[in-house]
């Protein structure tokens, strides 16, 4: 079995904390799917007025209108923006979305937890090295079951000596198909 596929897995860890981190920040399961933080820049001091809320974006918020008005600027932003996309998403994707969320929501904390820091260390990483772990997630998912399983076993018996050796195979497979 090519080694790469083992370092393939351990990416597969950061890459799978995207899928629930979105969700992560969510505060209510009407408006989970979309819903992010404004992580990284300046955050607006300017609160968003609920009146400027599109209705239909008052509609899917109601849950948060008794307390809109304390919640910060920039998680008012945050929650229409998530209103917004949700709004434009078709039916199949919102049903995706919500069982996602619910998944997440059955998660135990701890889990919910390290896959927050996963997905933080993810979005740490520069562009190119997001889209590497986004490309050997989805070659990841293209293996048949059984060998996905093995893989898994084999990072997870792996020690961190045997895991940085893996890692660093990769990058050194990576490097010569660069040149290529």
């Amino acid at each position: 079995m090519n080694r790469t596929w083992v370092t393939t897995l351990a990416m597969l860890a950061l890459a799978l904390g995207s899928m629930a981190a979105s969700a992560a920040n969510a505060p209510d399961p009407a408006v989970a799917p979309g819903v992010e933080s404004e992580a990284g820049g300046a955050q607006p001091r300017t609160p968003l007025a609920w009146s400027s809320l599109s209705s239909a974006q008052q509609q899917l918020l109601q849950p948060r209108a008794a307390d809109w008005d304390t919640l910060p600027p920039a998680r008012q932003r945050a929650l229409a923006r998530g209103a917004e996309r949700w709004l434009s998403m078709p039916p199949q994707e919102r049903a995706q979305a919500r069982e996602r969320f619910q998944t997440w929501r059955k998660l135990p904390e701890e889990r919910r937890e390290l896959i927050r820091r996963r997905w933080q260390r993810f979005r740490e990483l520069d562009p190119s090295e997001q889209a590497l772990v986004r490309e050997h997630f989805r070659d990841f998912t293209g293996l048949p079951p059984a060998q996905r399983q093995q893989l898994r076993r084999r990072w997870l018996e792996a020690t961190p000596a045997e895991r940085a050796r893996m890692r660093e195979r990769l990058r050194e497979r990576r490097a010569i198909r660069r040149r290529k």
